[in-house]
């Protein structure tokens, strides 16, 4: 079952990176060259649970930008990559596309690429680190080498920006019938951990603060083995929102 998960998520990262070659590194780039100056840039960061793949999937980005709209937040979604799906406006506002998700990559994918990302996009007031380490464990990568590039991400985040808000998930799980033993053990690890980064991770001036997508999430809450269905992302989204109204400035 574990191989036919690998071999599904290796063709879902394939296709999203034959799908997305618009520029030198292939993916959809913000060629906004004027600066950020809003309040709350939020740079949404991860792997597909991220991107999202409307109308297979959906990622809690869209979800989450309407509960903040709702709330009369001012913010601003920041990335290198712009969402190519179709959403319907909401409250005559148009839906804030960029982002900073890959579908398939891993933590040292992620790794490699944050520095860049941080000089083309921008840096974020708040980042949401999705599901981190989640395609190390699903294709079997070292663990101590996923919490090392978790670790050194966050450092990097907080270089850029001292004052950063770092809101980090310990991660859904994939389908039950996908959770093999292995599997289960390395997401609970990786769960784990992030209690134990989160804690070392926390100065005076950098919140790094674990938000629970595991504890209620079930099986008709996801698309396919990994992916959100809409109520899953609502479910994300949500988590994301109790955690950010206490983040976020007016």
């Amino acid at each position: 079952m574990i191989i036919k998960l690998k071999k599904a998520l290796l063709l879902l990262g394939i296709t999203f990176w034959l799908s997305g070659c618009s520029s030198d590194d292939g993916f959809a780039q913000n060629n906004d060259e004027q600066p950020n100056n809003s309040i709350n840039k939020i740079m949404p960061l991860g792997a597909s649970r991220v991107q999202g793949n409307r109308p297979a999937y959906e990622s809690y980005r869209y979800e989450l930008w309407k509960d903040l709209i709702d709330g009369n937040y001012t913010f601003d979604y920041i990335g290198t990559v712009d969402d190519e799906g179709t959403y319907p406006n909401y409250n005559n506002i148009s839906f804030d596309i960029n982002h900073e998700g890959r579908g398939g990559w891993t933590s040292g994918q992620i790794l490699n690429g944050i520095e860049g990302w941080l000089n083309q996009a921008g840096i974020p007031d708040i980042v949401l680190f999705s599901s981190p380490g989640g395609n190390d464990a699903l294709i079997g990568l070292s663990f101590d080498n996923a919490i090392n590039n978790i670790n050194t991400i966050i450092d990097i985040l907080q270089t850029a920006n001292p004052n950063i808000t770092i809101i980090i998930e310990q991660m859904a799980p994939a389908k039950s019938s996908e959770m093999t033993p292995e599997l289960t053990t390395y997401f609970n690890q990786l769960n784990s951990q992030v209690l134990q980064i989160s804690a070392a991770k926390t100065t005076a001036n950098s919140k790094v603060i674990p938000v629970d997508m595991f504890t209620g999430f079930t099986d008709d809450l996801l698309a396919d083995a990994v992916h959100y269905n809409e109520a899953g992302a609502n479910f994300v989204a949500q988590r994301y929102y109790n955690i950010l109204i206490d983040v976020l400035e007016e």
